[in-house]
């Protein structure tokens, strides 16, 4: 067997048997009846390395083209012989608020199943294994090895999204609590996260209209071949819970952009504070300077230069002055 086939089988009647190690003795197993089909998972294969299964299914050149080079929106594409869709499960690490995506093609035919998994974040073995416990699905051959498929990743995207809410949560506080009013690197961390939101996003977005064909709706939604009509409610499912997760997203990047308004709002705040408060110091230092500055000019004929009591009612003048300013930005809040 190709090392980059990671599982190869037969799904007959929803039981699973192991596939010959030839792919060309595998298909022609499973199209030997009509309720067994074959399930092949390849990781990242080379395009020599994917030459044998595109030539042994049939395989559109412009789907393998797409499975190859990767960096695909999700989406829903019928040939021929094939159904090709693109799906792009997500992973989230909280410790380093970081949103990675992956990508999984699946080539559906009439007794086949071709996944192509670029990654390492989106492994499929819990999905084999949870569809080989359950054969009255496995029974509905390929397509409910799309459902599967597309139902394990959206149901992860829900867990994400609660993830990124609850990080979103603690940074809001950070950003609103009266005794931090956030850190210098405070909005940095809100850019970042609005980032990691973004990418979160074009994994999600796309998704929605394959989906929506897939359940049956939409003009363009009737007609889908390989996949079976009983399917649809199953896919309606799947399309109401990436609705959820879509409508979540929204809300996340429109708090995000609100927690970012009101920190710089916040650091506006306090830097005109800080600018009165400096202001109203500069203020209250500049009358002393300016009356001594008037006395240091060496002119003979001035004022109470030959007072006695010129130099202490000065100082009281000033001692005066400064108090009125304090209690003048004191109670216009400057101070």
């Amino acid at each position: 067997m190709c090392p980059v086939i990671v599982d190869c089988a037969i799904y007959r009647d929803g039981h699973r048997t192991e596939g010959p190690d030839d792919l060309s003795d595998a298909l022609d197993a499973a199209r030997a009846t009509r309720e067994a089909f074959v399930w092949i998972g390849l990781h990242e294969p080379t395009e020599s390395e994917f030459g044998l299964v595109t030539e042994e299914f049939g395989l559109h050149p412009l789907a393998v083209e797409d499975a190859l080079k990767a960096h695909q929106r999700p989406k829903l594409e019928v040939y021929d012989d094939s159904l090709f869709a693109v799906l792009k499960p997500v992973t989230y690490e909280p410790d380093s608020d970081v949103v990675s995506s992956e990508e999984l093609m699946i080539f559906l035919g009439d007794s086949f199943v071709v996944t192509v998994r670029h990654g390492e974040g989106s492994p499929l073995g819990a999905v084999r294994r949870r569809l080989e416990e359950d054969p009255d699905l496995l029974r509905h051959g390929p397509t409910a090895v799309l459902y599967a498929i597309a139902d394990a990743t959206v149901d992860h995207y829900l867990v994400v999204a609660t993830e990124l809410q609850t990080d979103l949560e603690e940074l809001e506080t950070e950003v609103f609590s009266p005794s931090s009013g956030g850190t210098r690197h405070t909005a940095s961390r809100i850019y970042t996260f609005k980032r990691q939101i973004l990418e979160f996003r074009r994994a999600t977005g796309p998704l929605a209209m394959p989906l929506t064909r897939l359940a049956g709706s939409g003009q363009s939604s009737t007609g889908l071949p390989f996949v079976d009509d009983e399917a649809q409610p199953f896919f309606r499912d799947v399309s109401d819970h990436l609705t959820r997760v879509n409508e979540s997203v929204e809300g996340l990047d429109r708090l995000v952009s609100d927690i970012l308004s009101a920190h710089l709002a916040q650091t506006s705040v306090r830097q005109n504070d800080d600018m009165r408060k400096i202001s109203s110091w500069a203020a209250m230092a500049a009358v002393p300077t300016m009356i001594a500055g008037i006395y240091g000019m060496n002119f003979e004929h001035m004022p109470e230069l030959h007072w006695g009591w010129a130099y202490p009612a000065i100082i009281l003048l000033m001692a005066v002055l400064e108090v009125f300013l304090f209690r003048l930005f004191k109670h216009r809040g400057w101070l």
